[in-house]
Protein backbone atom coordinates (compact mmCIF):
# COMPACT_ATOMS: atom_id res chain seq x y z
CA UNK A 1 0.00 0.00 0.00
CA UNK A 2 1.33 3.75 -1.01
CA UNK A 3 1.84 6.41 1.96
CA UNK A 4 -0.35 8.13 0.44
CA UNK A 5 -3.06 5.08 0.74
CA UNK A 6 -2.04 4.68 4.13
CA UNK A 7 -1.95 8.63 5.21
CA UNK A 8 -5.90 9.30 3.35
CA UNK A 9 -6.92 5.85 5.35
CA UNK A 10 -5.07 7.26 9.15
CA UNK A 11 -7.36 10.60 7.75
CA UNK A 12 -10.24 8.58 7.71
CA UNK A 13 -10.07 6.72 10.59
CA UNK A 14 -9.25 9.90 12.61
CA UNK A 15 -12.44 11.57 11.17
CA UNK A 16 -14.83 8.30 12.32
CA UNK A 17 -13.17 8.02 15.72
CA UNK A 18 -13.70 11.93 16.21
CA UNK A 19 -17.27 11.07 15.20
CA UNK A 20 -17.59 8.21 17.78
CA UNK A 21 -16.37 10.25 20.53
CA UNK A 22 -18.99 12.91 19.96
CA UNK A 23 -21.42 10.30 20.19
CA UNK A 24 -19.86 8.95 22.88
CA UNK A 25 -20.95 12.24 24.84
CA UNK A 26 -24.31 12.66 23.08
CA UNK A 27 -25.20 9.25 24.55
CA UNK A 28 -23.62 9.78 28.12
CA UNK A 29 -25.28 13.31 28.33
CA UNK A 30 -28.34 11.52 26.80
CA UNK A 31 -28.30 9.25 29.79
CA UNK A 32 -28.23 11.16 32.47
CA UNK A 33 -30.93 13.34 31.25
CA UNK A 34 -32.96 10.57 31.35
CA UNK A 35 -32.04 9.61 34.65
CA UNK A 36 -32.65 13.13 36.37
CA UNK A 37 -36.49 12.42 34.65
CA UNK A 38 -36.50 9.28 36.19
CA UNK A 39 -35.08 10.17 39.21
CA UNK A 40 -38.48 12.44 39.35
CA UNK A 41 -40.68 9.89 38.64
CA UNK A 42 -39.26 7.80 41.37
CA UNK A 43 -39.35 10.37 44.39
CA UNK A 44 -42.82 10.58 42.75
CA UNK A 45 -43.91 7.03 42.92
CA UNK A 46 -42.45 6.64 46.48
CA UNK A 47 -44.06 10.16 47.69
CA UNK A 48 -47.44 8.14 46.64
CA UNK A 49 -46.42 4.68 47.51
CA UNK A 50 -46.93 3.56 43.95
CA UNK A 51 -45.02 0.17 43.00
CA UNK A 52 -41.19 0.94 41.84
CA UNK A 53 -41.73 -0.90 38.90
CA UNK A 54 -44.61 -0.93 35.66
CA UNK A 55 -44.34 -4.16 33.87
CA UNK A 56 -46.51 -2.85 31.37
CA UNK A 57 -44.78 0.22 30.65
CA UNK A 58 -41.83 -1.43 30.22
CA UNK A 59 -42.78 -3.89 28.14
CA UNK A 60 -44.49 -1.34 25.99
CA UNK A 61 -41.54 0.61 25.82
CA UNK A 62 -39.14 -2.21 25.20
CA UNK A 63 -41.51 -3.03 22.10
CA UNK A 64 -41.52 0.80 20.68
CA UNK A 65 -37.77 0.76 21.00
CA UNK A 66 -37.18 -2.50 19.21
CA UNK A 67 -39.65 -0.78 16.70
CA UNK A 68 -37.25 2.30 16.78
CA UNK A 69 -33.98 0.39 16.33
CA UNK A 70 -35.54 -1.89 13.08
CA UNK A 71 -36.59 1.17 11.79
CA UNK A 72 -33.27 2.71 12.03
CA UNK A 73 -31.46 -0.62 10.95
CA UNK A 74 -29.74 -1.34 14.29
CA UNK A 75 -30.02 -4.87 16.06
CA UNK A 76 -33.31 -4.91 17.84
CA UNK A 77 -32.33 -7.15 19.89
CA UNK A 78 -29.42 -4.86 21.17
CA UNK A 79 -31.84 -2.71 21.40
CA UNK A 80 -34.06 -4.86 24.06
CA UNK A 81 -30.69 -6.01 26.16
CA UNK A 82 -30.10 -2.23 26.37
CA UNK A 83 -33.13 -0.80 27.20
CA UNK A 84 -33.20 -3.86 29.51
CA UNK A 85 -30.57 -2.63 31.45
CA UNK A 86 -31.38 0.76 31.29
CA UNK A 87 -34.31 0.09 33.01
CA UNK A 88 -33.06 -2.17 35.91
CA UNK A 89 -30.54 0.15 36.62
CA UNK A 90 -34.51 2.54 37.28
CA UNK A 91 -36.11 -0.06 39.05
CA UNK A 92 -33.04 -0.52 41.39
CA UNK A 93 -33.07 3.38 41.91
CA UNK A 94 -37.08 3.57 42.31
CA UNK A 95 -36.41 0.69 45.03
CA UNK A 96 -33.70 2.45 47.10
CA UNK A 97 -36.17 5.78 47.37
CA UNK A 98 -39.08 3.43 48.47
CA UNK A 99 -36.84 2.26 51.40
Amino acid sequence: MSEDAVAKAASVLADHRASIDRLDAILVYTLAERFKHTQSVGRLKASHDLPPSDPAREAAQIERLQRLAREADLDPEFARKFLNFVISEVIRHHEQMQK
